[in-house]
């Protein structure tokens, strides 16, 4: 694929002050060059527009009927002749409208060539893991260098075809790059297809995604937990080295804890979420999953760092360490603090508590103290905070902001939005069940009592950081169970709608809280327990993942010991 054409700089920048009166002239011949170039470049993607000619609008005047329906809907009484007045008074506005779609808007850059790739044959796809498969190679060296990688199918990866394992975004090929897949071949790696996601990333169990449910790589009659449940799968089976997730509840720990690998939940705001469609912008998180730490701690340094503004997530002042220097297996000094909270809770397997709390005692010869301690807003609260605001957020963003919604600055990916805006016009029938409850709970609450419930999870949100930063204040880090049981088995066919919606939401309660604070949060395998994986999440302080790192690398290699 061609690298993207460089747009002109920004029309009426302002030029530098000039030394001399030789030096504006030619800053001025310079500025209308730019201008000329810039409109060559609109007339060559867009279409010359000749005065006089008929043009197809991008925007039509709407109907007096539409304008009476939109009316009604929001309880204003107008008749005929005001709908009228109105409808006239639309058309100077709309002009902007139209000429925006004249535009040519900037892009992020697709610097390396590539196929279409291939849709796996089940053959070739066992466990349903793969939807996509491709062979897309980067720079000949780098920090990734011959690293094989599959990518989550949130992720736009330009002319490879994405569906967000969903019919409503079934047929859409993005232009463009994720920044991320930018950075991953930039590294020398090599992608080799995208992973199959829950359907529209709703759901903590592998079985509702349109392509069909992932199997477990353990365990092929079980869920390999989502939303990320394809990427942790592929790993499992030794597929690909390194994969990308994202969380916006658990969806990189969940799947890794109950397929054995390693998945992390960087700080938010530390790895760019620009070309990746988002639930809620205030809980996206996307990030690394491999067999070892010091896998996903090299895909760190190569994902994270400020985006250049396009994902207001970020701060700007990121300082990215170096991550693998760091695993040195020696915790002397440090303090681990065992979430009480975390372990006992009602769907809690006792072995899978046995199993955790041994492992983290285990720390202790690494040099580490370990000790409970106790955060009572954790749990349920932390997940009563966490519902609401994923449940209304998720449908104000993907449904009625059709699949990013407004107010915040960034790059907004409008072949994207105009997909999912189809996609939900023709096909919102085809979407999952846990997809239809979240719709109609946040409708049915958006009508009757407005944005109160979001924004007081908002509210209560720094209410519980507050409250984890406090035990950070004390302890380096805090660890707990992943998921608190085993992976379940995957639904049969007739199994009520009200039971896959319990069997698809019932895993977050301990990793959903740390996507309203923002805290880095790793799940690595502790063991396992009658033939199953259990996974052991370690939680760290705000940008501070090196240490998260640090501790997981230090319990897998006291994990991996020979006796």
């Amino acid at each position: 694929m061609a690298t993207e054409m460089k747009a002109a700089p920004p029309l009426g920048s302002a030029p530098p002050t000039p030394s001399d009166d030789s030096e504006a002239e030619r800053l001025r011949e310079e500025n209308k060059r730019l201008r000329e170039e810039n409109e060559r470049l609109l007339s060559q993607v867009q279409g010359a527009q000749v005065p006089g000619l008929y043009s197809a609008p991008a925007v039509r005047t709407p109907s007096l009927q539409q304008l009476s329906r939109i009316a009604a809907k929001f309880n204003l009484d107008l008749d005929e002749a005001e709908l009228r007045e109105f409808q006239h008074a639309m058309k100077r506005p709309l002009a902007s409208y139209q000429r925006l779609d004249k535009l040519v808007e900037p892009l992020p850059p697709v610097k390396w060539p590539r196929t279409p790739g291939w849709r796996p044959q089940p053959g070739e796809n066992p466990h349903n893991a793969w939807y996509w498969r491709t062979e897309i190679t980067g720079a000949p060296s780098g920090k990734l260098h011959g690293k094989t990688v599959v990518i989550k199918d949130t992720v736009a990866v330009a002319g490879v075809p994405m569906m967000n394992g969903s019919r409503i975004m079934e047929g859409y090929i993005p232009e463009f790059d994720a920044t991320i897949v930018t950075r991953i071949l930039d590294a020398g790696g090599i992608i080799k297809g995208k992973s199959v996601c829950e359907d529209l990333c709703m759901s903590g169990n592998s079985f509702t995604s349109c392509t069909g449910p992932v199997l477990n790589a353990h365990d092929s009659s079980r869920s390999s937990s989502g939303s990320s449940s394809g990427s942790a799968t592929l790993l499992a089976l030794n597929e690909v080295d390194l994969a990308i997730g994202g969380d916006q509840g658990g969806s990189i720990r969940l799947p890794a804890a109950w397929s054995g690998v390693v998945g992390h939940k960087p700080t938010y705001g530390l790895v760019p979420y620009t070309g990746i469609v988002p639930m809620d912008i205030t809980v996206d998180h996307v990030g690394p999953m491999a067999r070892t730490v010091e896998d996903v701690a090299l895909m760190l340094e190569v994902l994270a760092g400020y985006d250049n503004g396009l994902d207001p997530r970020q701060p700007p002042n990121l300082i990215v360490p170096e991550y693998t220097s760091q695993l040195t297996g020696d915790l002397s000094g440090m303090k681990v603090g065992l979430l009480k909270e975390g372990f006992g809770q009602e769907l809690s397997e006792d072995d899978v508590d046995d199993m955790v709390r041994d492992a983290a005692h285990k720390l202790t010869s690494a040099g580490a103290t370990v000790e409970e301690v106790s955060i009572p807003i954790h749990y349920p609260d932390g997940t009563h905070i966490w519902a609401p605001m994923s449940i209304d957020g998720t449908t104000e963003t993907v449904v009625r902001g059709k699949g990013f919604g407004v107010g915040w600055k960034g790059f907004y990916p409008t072949s994207m939005v105009d997909a999912i805006t189809r996609g939900l016009k023709s096909r919102p029938n085809d979407m999952s069940v846990t997809i239809k409850l979240l719709v109609l709970i946040a409708e049915y609450v958006h009508e009757n009592y407005g944005n109160r419930y979001y924004g007081k999870g908002q509210n209560l949100g720094r209410t519980l950081t507050n409250a984890y930063n406090e035990a950070l204040s004390r302890y380096d880090v805090l660890v707990l169970p992943t998921i608190p049981y085993k992976a379940l088995k995957l639904p049969s066919e007739g199994t009520s709608i009200s039971e896959l919606c319990r069997m698809a939401l019932t895993q977050v309660s301990n990793a959903c809280p740390f996507n309203v604070t923002g805290h880095p949060a790793l799940s690595i395998n502790a063991g396992f327990s009658q033939g199953l994986p259990v996974g052991m999440m370690i939680v760290g302080r705000h940008f501070d993942d090196a240490t998260v790192l640090k501790v997981a690398h230090a319990f897998e290699r006291i994990r991996d010991s020979k006796p």
